[in-house]
């Protein structure tokens, strides 16, 4: 079910009515009906794939209870471990089963050995990367004795497929959602207003700002051998601003409906085209699960407290494991090895840990530095992205080399009419990203307008905007994930 559609709209009210007004009174209640609510909304892409959350779910609750009575060390690590495989396996067996088969296959050509393999029609179970490491976060907490295990499977149950989150996070660590279904919930006017004001946004960034790049996006990647360097310029940033809207806007809208329900969850992006280096990049993008491959991965293969080569070893590790995660494509561990080398001359320099605060803070204005070290990240980003987009390598190159075949282009940039619509869009979007750079999320304090009548125009123009361009539907990018 999709956060921009009908069936949305109409399902997410009935949930509401019935979990404020019907289980409202009996905590157990309200909880069987988030487990039941959620898995129809996951199951009204593919109900088959309902077995894998119930599957998932029950290995790690039962693990969860093995561990909280088992002392044995030895033992402990099995019981781990048997959640590791089981979830890495269904995970890897759905997304990766090809790749894998593809590249040992072309490997033995190379050497000339010619061998026979067979590939599957699998399909990818939407979120499965998502709720696969959300419960791997359980279990592994548990193991650490850094949460107690629960006893109430139906809690459990609600933590691991909370439909908000679900199928594109944010990726709940169990010790900040779990604790959060044992407690009884009321209404909380002030949260359910600041949830209907993040939804929206959430939508403007979805429907407005990523399905009008996604349309031009596509259209020059797809046919990138007939455009101009500087068209296909236009094609990068358009995709920029899609995923970013994509993706953040995706959160947004789960984080908005969490706090409907009266959750808390985290804050998965916080305006990272406005980072001024690549470590504050990556504090600011996809913060659920650069945070998670830091806590579960790097730290415990030692971090950067260790020598300069192991943590050159380890960061290439961390953003490497990044790429793959996001598909079976040599193109996004491409994207990874980027930004690894983006980050090491500030690991290596100390620089990484910089800039901690946002820019321009108190201020209007960027001071020059500021613009200048924000455009520089922001236009290595743009290419890193190149890669992620692309079909495979070959076409990555193939792009990046159009880039640069006419540079003359470069100084007649023309930008056709439907172009400037989208650029206005995006330049719009960035003002509003600018102004409300301070908050959770851009328009958390109503833009400062100190009028009623002013917030509820500006409010009243976004919901404009969502109608006039809903017609360009497509489905969020990070479903693939």
């Amino acid at each position: 079910m999709l956060f921009n559609s009908i069936d949305f709209a109409i399902f997410l009210p009935i949930v509401f009515v019935l979990y404020w007004f019907a289980t409202n009174k009996n905590l157990k209640l309200q909880n069987s009906l988030i487990v039941t609510a959620s898995y129809v909304f996951y199951g009204w892409w593919d109900w088959r794939f309902l077995s894998l959350i119930l599957f998932s779910t029950l290995v790690d609750y039962f693990v969860g209870r093995a561990l909280a009575s088992e002392e044995t060390q030895q033992k402990r690590r099995i019981y781990l471990w048997t959640s590791i495989l089981v979830n890495l396996g269904f995970l890897g067996f759905f997304k990766y089963y090809n790749f894998f088969i593809a590249n040992f296959i072309s490997a033995f050509t190379l050497f000339g050995k010619e061998i026979n393999g067979s590939t599957l029609n699998i399909i990818l179970p939407v979120g499965i990367s998502f709720y696969t490491f959300q419960t791997l976060s359980y279990s592994i907490d548990v193991y650490k004795r850094k949460l107690k295990p629960t006893n109430d499977f139906i809690a459990f149950s609600a933590f691991v497929s909370f439909f908000p989150q679900l199928v594109a996070g944010p990726i709940e660590r169990a010790t900040h959602l779990l604790p959060q279904f044992y407690k009884k919930r009321t209404f909380d006017y002030s949260k359910a207003v600041d949830g209907m004001r993040q939804i929206p946004w959430g939508l403007f960034k979805k429907v407005v700002i990523a399905d009008n790049c996604a349309e031009y996006a596509n259209m020059i990647f797809n046919n990138s051998a007939d455009y101009s360097g500087s068209t296909l310029v236009l094609g990068a940033l358009f995709f920029t601003f899609q995923i970013y809207g994509d993706f953040s806007g995706y959160s947004d809208i789960a984080i908005g409906t969490a706090r409907l329900f009266g959750f808390d969850l985290m804050q998965n992006f916080a305006f990272p085209y406005f980072s001024r280096d690549f470590a504050e990049f990556w504090r600011r993008w996809h913060i659920s699960l650069s945070t998670w491959f830091r806590d579960y991965l790097y730290i415990p293969l030692g971090g950067s407290r260790v020598n300069t080569a192991r943590a050159i070893r380890n960061t290439f590790i961390i953003f490497i494991v990044s790429g793959f995660w996001h598909g079976a494509n040599w193109t996004f561990i491409i994207w990874g090895l980027l930004n690894a080398i983006y980050f090491i001359p500030l690991l290596l320099s100390g620089k990484n840990r910089k800039h901690l605060n946002t820019v321009a803070q108190g201020r209007y204005l960027p001071n020059f530095k500021e613009l200048i070290s924000m455009g520089f990240t922001f236009a290595l980003t743009v290419f890193a992205w190149i890669f992620f987009r692309a079909d495979d390598l070959a076409h990555a190159m193939q792009y990046i080399m159009g880039i640069f075949k006419h540079p003359s282009s470069f100084l007649l940039l023309s930008v056709y009419w439907e172009y400037k619509i989208v650029l206005f869009l995006i330049a719009l979007f960035i003002t509003i990203e600018w102004l409300g750079r301070e908050g959770k999320y851009a328009i958390a304090t109503g833009m400062n307008l100190n009028k009623r009548v002013y917030r509820w125009a500006f409010y009243l123009s976004i919901c404009f905007f969502i109608l006039l361009f809903q017609g360009k539907q497509q489905e969020f990018i990070y479903f693939q994930f």
